[in-house]
């Protein structure tokens, strides 16, 4: 294939991924930012109020970044693990897979996809947030650069989800059972200077983590870990995972019946 062809086949990709959950986007876009509003009221105005401050912000403010990371975080992830199991299990990938299509140019379209969704919440919730909360938006180039490594990672993160799944119940596994955990684990709601040096330094290990402090760092100026750890860290991962997504699509692994 050309570069005009790869063009025309990625952008083919990424079309279909975005009219597919603007499509049914009373599914896709509504249920998000309602949950996340919900989260302002009760975590914001009704807790926040009793808690006062948290790292000397108040604590709607400390909040509000975390929130706003974890509807990137979830919508990345959940529409390209649905997205491509759907079409894995309808056998549409291996059409797909067969074709002169790169591997790269197909990996590349599904993530571009659920980019396109992750971020399209997370600003509608941005803008939300507002009527919440003051923002004085303390580096613009680290809010962005955060907020798209990660929701590169997610999506790569749902599609190699999507690509070991055997059932529709398999999906939903590593979303309840290890996302979830890991965000309510990875500071959005509290500092782990709260926590205590042992578990402070277990926390460490969770990449979540990185991710919110680097991005409420961009938003209000406040970290518990240092934004370069945090880039270099979410770049690692980023990078293992589009190289494992990359091998399993190279080889068909699950894929092929």
């Amino acid at each position: 294939m050309d570069n005009t062809q790869k063009w025309i086949a990625f952008s083919t990709i990424v079309r279909r991924e975005i009219h597919r959950f603007m499509r049914i986007w009373p599914q896709t876009l509504v249920p998000p930012i309602i949950t996340i509003v919900l989260y302002f009221v009760i975590f914001g105005r009704l807790i926040g109020s009793r808690i006062g401050e948290m790292a000397e912000l108040p604590y709607i403010q400390f909040v509000a970044p975390g929130l706003i990371m974890m509807s990137v975080i979830t919508n990345s992830y959940s529409n390209v693990v649905s997205s491509f199991y759907g079409s894995k299990f309808q056998r549409n990938i291996e059409e797909l897979l067969v074709s002169p299509t790169p591997n790269w140019i197909i990996l590349l379209g599904y993530v571009c996809g659920g980019m396109a969704r992750g971020l399209g919440v997370g600003a509608m919730v941005t803008l939300l947030s507002l009527y919440f909360a003051d923002f004085s938006l303390h580096s613009l180039p680290i809010t962005i650069g955060i907020v798209l490594m990660t929701s590169l990672m997610f999506s790569l993160a749902g599609l190699i989800n999507a690509i070991f799944a055997g059932s529709f119940d398999d999906i939903s596994i590593i979303p309840t059972f290890v996302l979830t955990p890991l965000i309510y684990l990875g500071g959005v709601f509290y500092s782990i200077d709260l926590l205590g040096e042992f578990w402070g330094t277990v926390s460490l290990i969770n990449p979540i983590l990185y991710m919110v402090n680097a991005f409420r760092y961009g938003m209000v100026g406040i970290t518990d870990i240092d934004v370069t750890y945090s880039f270099a860290m979410v770049g690692l991962f980023s990078v293992v995972m589009f190289g494992l997504a990359l091998r399993l699509l190279e080889t068909g692994s699950r894929l092929r019946s």
